[in-house]
C-alpha cells in the first residue's frame, strides 16, 4: 500500500509512505504517483492514543508506545501491479 498524507506531525507536511509486500517501507517528500485509490482516512494521534477513521474500515482507536501529536488526512493507494 501507499499512503499519501497531508498534515502535522510527520517529517514533511506532504509525504508519501510506501509499504512493500516484504515488509519494507520508504518515506518520500511530496506526492508520488501513480495513485490507485483504496480509501481516505483521518488520523489523530494525541499522546499515546491514536484515533483513525477510514472510509473503508470505519473507526479504530489504538495505543502506541511513543507520545506525540499528529493530525493527518490521507489517501491510501494500492501499489501498481508489477510485471513478472
Amino acid at each position: 500500500m501507499k499512503y499519501i498524507e497531508v498534515g502535522f506531525g510527520n517529517t514533511w507536511v506532504v509525504r508519501t509512505e510506501t509499504e512493500f509486500d516484504d515488509g519494507t517501507e520508504i518515506e518520500q517528500k511530496g506526492i508520488i504517483k501513480p495513485i490507485v485509490f483504496h480509501s481516505f482516512y483521518l488520523r489523530i494521534w494525541i499522546g499515546k492514543t491514536v484515533f483513525i477513521w477510514n472510509s473503508k474500515d470505519g473507526f479504530k482507536k489504538m495505543s502506541k508506545p511513543r507520545r506525540t501529536f499528529k493530525l493527518i488526512v490521507g489517501l491510501a493507494s494500492y501499489l501498481p501491479k508489477t510485471e513478472a
